[in-house]
């Protein structure tokens, strides 16, 4: 190492390489460790369902036959596949599998896509041992923890430069669950962590396209990489997260944080998000998808959909769509005039179109190259204008449907506003249900929920069990 490095420990990055190890869950408060643990569930059987549901895409088949073709131990399972692979390959398959829809959970704390990222590495990751459901539960939320809060810590400006924070933040994340499962120390953990500084990467340009669902793969892949390496006795420089021309640095970083820190992303003043991590537990917060395109689009699905089952309206009936989104949002999902049902995921234009022709914005057969071209929706999609509207808040869409009779209707939603346990179960598995059936779905969340003391093997079984009946 060179001279001036600091000790393991001494540093933000020690702070987090200490969350992961030295968390006990038997010392937080039993509420919590309830939600934190069911909304896991939750996650688990969603990626569960978007993975299956994703495994004859495009992408999803041309990553797996590479990693075929280069083989390997066989250690872990490949969704898709009967032949195992090893645990990094399997990470990078699974990962990009189960994005490949964009149909996966999302958390507005960092603007990122945790499970795809998280458990794709900790799957793999959890097979390599005698790993429980439990255990791979709690690794999964130290890592969407260790996920959420750095990409947070990054802050806007990261995301804002063209950085995928489900690929960036997500790496370390990944890394947090790959290192709790093989049971790295805090200083083995801290060098992962470093490590992983030169790994992380992935853009939003690449959004619409199949290079972002292969940024969640990578991702995953990458945390196993960096965490194996320091197992074995790899040394990076372990503060690469904050140090000087270190990752916050050169990725356009920026936290918001009391003035002595603004100069010195590593200080864990009172204002820097990342003293937060360990006290305030943000995986309740997942927000689970319940239509099947970009999560910046749910809000205002959410807000025409109110509007046209409350007032009975029909396409015909419109004169024009005006849609007020928060200005981040404009370069991610504002596709003005798809031609692809991938690029159709990311077009507030076209999910207005869908929702007031009536299609389910909930299945993947909507969003299909052909419904871009369909006359119907065209004229609809041709009516509607999008605009920035700094007052909104990044999960709040403000919608104003022009009559042809001369009234103006308007609704406001926002996603962020809380959604009890209960009521998330319901949508999780009607979900699950839509896109693999009732019987396989309530199989796989059986397993998850039955499974806790019990090692991996059982849920391994029902999702190559659900592959079967898939096909």
């Amino acid at each position: 190492m060179i001279a001036d490095t600091p000790v393991p420990g001494d540093t933000l990055s020690g702070k987090i390489a200490d969350f992961v190890v030295n968390t006990r869950f038997s010392d937080l408060p039993d509420k919590l460790v309830s939600e934190l643990i069911t909304v896991m569930q939750l996650s688990v059987l969603d990626w569960c369902t978007v993975s299956l549901a994703g495994t004859d895409e495009p992408v999803s088949r041309i990553v797996r036959q590479m990693l075929l073709t280069e083989g390997g131990h066989e250690q872990s399972l490949v969704i898709g596949e009967t032949r195992r692979l090893p645990m990094r390959a399997a990470a990078l398959a699974n990962g990009t599998t189960s994005h490949a829809l964009d149909y996966d959970d999302t958390h507005f704390l960092h603007v990122g896509h945790t499970s795809v990222v998280i458990l794709s590495a900790a799957m793999a990751a959890g097979q390599a041992g005698n790993v429980s459901m439990r255990g791979l539960l709690e690794a999964s939320i130290i890592g969407t923890e260790v996920a959420c809060y750095t990409g947070h810590w990054l802050g806007r400006s990261h995301y804002e430069a063209g950085f995928h924070q489900s690929a960036t933040a997500g790496t370390f994340g990944a890394v947090a669950a790959t290192a709790r499962l093989l049971q790295l120390d805090a200083e083995q953990t801290q060098h992962a962590l470093g490590l992983a500084t030169t790994r992380a990467s992935g853009l939003t340009s690449q959004f619409g396209t199949m290079g972002k669902p292969f940024n969640a793969g990578m991702a995953a892949a990458n945390g196993i990489e960096a965490t194996l390496l320091a197992a074995m006795g790899f040394v990076s420089r372990p503060d690469a997260l904050e140090c000087p021309q270190g990752f916050a640095t050169s990725h356009h970083g920026q936290v918001t944080m009391a003035t002595d820190a603004k100069t010195d992303p590593g200080s864990l003043s009172q204002g820097n998000p990342m003293a937060k991590l360990g006290k305030d537990f943000v995986s309740v917060e997942v927000k689970h998808k319940f239509h099947a395109c970009c999560h910046g689009l749910h809000a205002c699905i959410e807000a025409l959909i109110e509007l046209r089952d409350e007032h009975a309206i029909l396409s015909d009936d419109i004169r024009a769509i005006r849609i007020l989104t928060n200005p981040r949002w404009m370069q991610v999902c504002n596709q003005l005039a798809p031609r692809t049902g991938l690029e159709a995921k990311f077009s507030y234009r076209f999910v207005s179109a869908i929702v007031f022709s009536e299609l389910d914005t909930a299945a993947l057969t909507t969003y299909t190259d052909a419904n871009c071209h369909d006359p119907e929706l065209q004229l609809v999609k041709e009516r509607t204008h999008v605009a920035a509207d700094a007052k909104l808040s990044d999960t709040a869409a403000r919608v104003t449907v022009m009559m042809n009779d001369g009234r103006e209707l308007s609704a406001t939603h926002d996603i962020a506003a809380p959604l009890d346990i209960a009521t998330r179960q319901v949508k999780v598995l009607r979900k699950s249900a839509i896109l693999l059936g009732e019987t396989t779905s309530q199989s796989l969340w059986s397993t998850i929920v039955m499974q806790g003391g019990q090692d991996l093997s059982s849920l391994l079984d029902a999702i190559a069990k659900a592959r079967e009946t898939c096909n």
